[in-house]
């Protein structure tokens, strides 16, 4: 497994080490004593998720307040531009964003640790994504973060076109407006 740290050091790109032929491909998916080797991070994952969405789809900046999670993400399906922000007001990189393109073909899975927001747009036809979480999901507590604040400036890849969101993505608040950790 390589492990790369990326402009924010806590969120990391992991790639995996993939063997495969014309019979296809065997990698491991998630291995606890390597990932704790590899973030940092003791914490023990309590809940998965799926999703599936379709080209243009942008899936919100998402956080939760209370209870934060922490995610490990993977795509099984297509490809996405995975972006995280960090939330955290004590943080030196408070307000920056990073960014990946995760895919079924690269294998990559993308570290979110708690206290950062976390997105993504479909690039392929279609995505389907996988994530570990270290927290259970708690509506009450979940947050949004606009995903075109010009504060932040993300890069989404976008070319022009609009995305699709969900009104709730859509009137989310910037970042100057947004709840965040302290």
């Amino acid at each position: 497994m390589q492990v790369t740290a990326l402009a924010i050091p806590e969120v990391v790109l992991i790639e995996p080490q993939v063997h495969g032929d014309a019979r296809g491909f065997f990698y491991e998916s998630f291995n606890q004593r390597a990932f704790e080797q590899a973030t940092g991070c003791a914490g023990r994952f309590v809940q998965d998720n799926h999703s599936r969405s379709a080209q243009g789809v942008l899936r919100g900046l998402h956080y939760q307040i209370r209870q934060p999670q922490g995610k490990l993400v993977r795509v099984v399906r297509g490809a996405v531009l995975d972006v995280v922000v960090d939330l955290r007001k004590s943080s030196p990189s408070f307000g920056q964003w990073v960014a990946e393109e995760l895919s079924a073909d690269n294998h990559r899975q993308l570290w979110v640790p708690p206290g950062f927001a976390h997105g993504f747009v479909v690039l392929s036809d279609s995505a389907e994504c996988l994530y570990k979480t270290t927290d259970y999901y708690a509506p009450a507590h979940e947050r949004c973060l606009a995903w075109d604040d010009p504060a932040l400036a993300i890069d989404w890849r976008l070319r022009g076109n609009r995305p699709l969101l969900s009104p709730r993505d859509a009137q989310a608040p910037p970042l100057a407006h947004a709840e965040v950790f302290t």
